[in-house]
């Protein structure tokens, strides 16, 4: 019996979201959520106390110390500065061409706020932050909060609209820079491939690492080689497919930095 549901699991992991059914989803859901999505870290401004020589005077704490001895430096009080996990923002498609993956994908996003205080966006034609709502624990409200949030759900798609304006809107705020970029999409646009390939360089030169996730390119010949995923290519630092749940965890590894195009 124990052999039967892991392999089970296991066919489960390498089929498409786009082929499971009602109750598959619901399972599948379950071992999305388990996914921990970790950015590579970066060093603060801030620093902390060290006690190792060899690294940075901080007078400003040498003088306090000094002040409980009379004024005089008995201990030298050495800085490290701190580190820590870089930002991690998704940018998800929820145009109908990705409609067999949203609800999989809204998952992760709403695992990564909760989880990784990650900043989560959808897009179609227009861009929706959807951060607050998906903060909650509980991931059937914070999905049902997520559709209320939205009314621009399995609509065409506007890439270099929804790209653009989050770069114009909040990239440039500080939500992009030196951020890790994660775009879940298929890369079907309405939009020239031009403008995809201009919103692209301008979050490029933003972000501290752009990953693309489109569950297309698990088809046997698919190949980018027009439209705006051809445009788009060239800006990102990785490129998976995330159709299923063992692609999934190729994203993971995308986006910790171990894994490259």
């Amino acid at each position: 019996m124990l052999l039967a549901a892991a392999s089970t699991e296991e066919r489960l992991r390498h089929t498409s979201f786009a082929d499971l059914d009602a109750d598959e989803l619901a399972g599948m859901r379950e071992l999305v959520r388990r996914l921990v999505l970790s950015t590579p870290v970066r060093r603060s401004r801030r620093s902390r106390a060290s006690r190792r020589a060899g690294d940075r005077l901080d007078l400003r704490r040498t003088v306090r110390a000094a002040q409980r001895t009379g004024g005089d430096p008995v201990r030298l009080v050495h800085a490290v500065r701190r580190t820590t996990p870089r930002r991690l923002v998704l940018l998800c498609d929820v145009s109908g061409s990705m409609e067999p993956y949203t609800r999989i994908y809204l998952t992760l996003l709403q695992g990564a706020v909760a989880g990784a205080r990650a900043e989560a966006f959808v897009f179609s034609t227009g861009l929706t932050r959807l951060t607050r709502q998906l903060a909650v624990r509980d991931p059937d409200q914070a999905l049902a909060r997520a559709g209320a949030a939205s009314s621009d759900w399995a609509g065409g798609t506007r890439l270099a609209e929804g790209i653009g304006r989050f770069v114009a809107d909040h990239g440039r705020r500080g939500l992009a820079r030196g951020a890790v970029v994660v775009v879940l999409s298929d890369g079907w646009a309405q939009d020239d491939p031009d403008d995809v390939g201009d919103a692209m360089r301008r979050l490029r030169r933003l972000a501290h690492r752009i990953v693309w996730v489109n569950p297309r390119k698990a088809a046997p010949g698919y190949a980018p080689l027009v439209g705006g995923m051809a445009a788009a290519l060239p800006y990102c630092d990785a490129f998976v497919s995330g159709h299923s749940l063992a692609a999934l965890e190729q994203v993971v590894a995308a986006v910790r930095g171990a894994a490259r195009r």
